[in-house]
Order: structure tokens, then sequence, then C-alpha cells
């Protein structure tokens, strides 16, 4: 069984910054691919960032030069440095990811970010 679980979410100033770490365990090799979602209230889930096996990485437009995704070599920990933060990236990030030969997404239960003064 995989698991994802998250951490680091937390209440931050508007200019502040925020760790995220995606913890993946279980019967797993390595994931092929990962990646942080978010959803705020009323919204639709959004991909945020993404990373491939290679050290590939893709951001969504509003976050690019904010945030940092990051792999933690070949261990299954994914990172999300969010920096200068803005009341609009509040929401519930969620991690993701994929096995390789697997179109079975597997979720992490999300933590919260709150961007407020």
């Amino acid at each position: 069984q995989v698991q994802l679980v998250e951490s680091g979410g937390g209440l931050v100033q508007p200019g502040g910054s925020l760790r995220l770490t995606c913890a993946g365990s279980g019967t797993i090799s390595s994931f092929w691919s990962m990646g942080w979602y978010r959803q705020a209230p009323g919204k639709q889930r959004e991909l945020v960032a993404g990373i491939i096996r290679g050290n590939r990485t893709d951001y969504v437009d509003s976050v690019r030069g904010r945030f940092t995704i990051s792999r933690e070599g070949t261990k299954n920990t994914m990172y999300l440095q969010m920096d200068s933060l803005k009341p609009e990236d509040t929401a519930v990030y969620l991690c993701n990811a994929y096995l390789s030969g697997n179109p079975r997404p597997y979720w992490g239960q999300g933590t919260q970010v709150i961007v407020s003064s």
C-alpha cells in the first residue's frame, strides 16, 4: 500500500515563506512523477508544480519564480519551497504521485496553507 503524507503547512504573513514536505512510503521502489496541487475554497484543484524522474520540473505561471519543487535523490520525498507568499496562495496543498507503469494517481491528505496578515 502506498501512502503520501504532507507536512509543513501553516499560517504565514504575506511575503513570508513556508516549506512543504511530502513523504512517500509503502511497497514502492520509486515514484515516476510527483507533484503539488492546491485547492482553495470554491475553486478547482490546480497543479502548482511537478517533478519527473530525472528532475525535470514545471510550474504554473502564478508561482513560477516564487516556488521551488525538489526531490530528495532516490527517496520518495518531495519538497515545495514557497517564498514571497501572497494571500491568493491560500489553499489546501496536496501531494500527488504516480508509479512507473501505473496510471493510478496517489494522493496525500493535504496540508493547509494560510497567507494572511
